[in-house]
């Protein structure tokens, strides 16, 4: 049984880190190959392209011998020793071209991180507006609160330090924002302190902020002559 020939290059191979290179690059694959023996790419495109070209002869050689390992395997030949050494054989074979691909892959993302980085645009800031009554219940929650739970209903509620009550869903939600945290080493049936996090105090303090700018726009200017007040009958 003699040993079937080596891989040939017939058609280039997908890699599963095709789709990061046409995203960074803003090109398909096969463009990028093109541009590159044109000599159009500059110095950092033209080292990925050459890594991407070693990584997909890599994956080629990876398919070849999977696919051998399938026929030895399907039936086709006779079982005897000559079949085991060759899949053995054919399993070294494996095994050392899975090597040489993971090495091509390293130094594909090597080539490929610094293009992401520079072509990396940071998301902008998200900035959620908080309700009236979330304010209101993160005021009454920085005086002082606890979660309980009701021994005979099981319903759970937040007892602030005012006396008023905020339904678990709500702050279940305040909680989901980041906006408030529960000490969970405490029994809900003994009350869990709950007060606010940095994200919750900045969210009051940006309210505060709003709203004294808001009274400065409205205010007198200096010089400015004064409002006529209202007549009284």
């Amino acid at each position: 049984m003699r040993d079937d020939p080596a891989p040939a290059a017939a058609q280039r191979a997908v890699s599963p880190l095709d789709h990061r290179v046409e995203a960074a690059t803003g090109h398909d694959i096969d463009t990028l190959w093109t541009h590159r023996d044109r000599s159009l790419l500059d110095e950092p495109h033209a080292r990925l392209v050459d890594q991407h070209r070693e990584l997909a002869q890599a994956e080629t050689g990876v398919t070849f011998y999977r696919t051998l390992l399938h026929r030895l395997s399907s039936g086709e030949f006779p079982v005897d020793g000559a079949l085991f050494e060759r899949i053995d054989r054919t399993v070294d074979q494996l095994e050392e071209a899975a090597d040489i691909r993971d090495t091509a892959a390293r130094r594909v993302l090597a080539a490929l991180e610094p293009i992401e980085a520079a072509t990396a645009t940071p998301p902008a800031p998200r900035r959620e507006q908080t309700s009236a009554a979330d304010r209101a219940a993160l005021l009454a929650i920085a005086g002082g609160a606890k979660l309980y739970e009701h021994l005979l209903t099981g319903r759970m509620a937040v007892t602030t330090a005012s006396g008023t009550r905020i339904p678990h869903a709500e702050l279940q939600r305040l909680e989901g924002a980041g906006l408030v945290s529960r000490d969970t080493s405490h029994p809900v049936h003994a009350g869990q302190p709950v007060v606010l996090t940095e994200a919750g105090c900045a969210a009051l303090t940006t309210v505060h902020r709003t709203a004294a700018n808001q009274v400065s726009k409205t205010a007198a200017r200096p010089g400015a002559w004064p409002s006529t007040p209202a007549r009284r009958r």
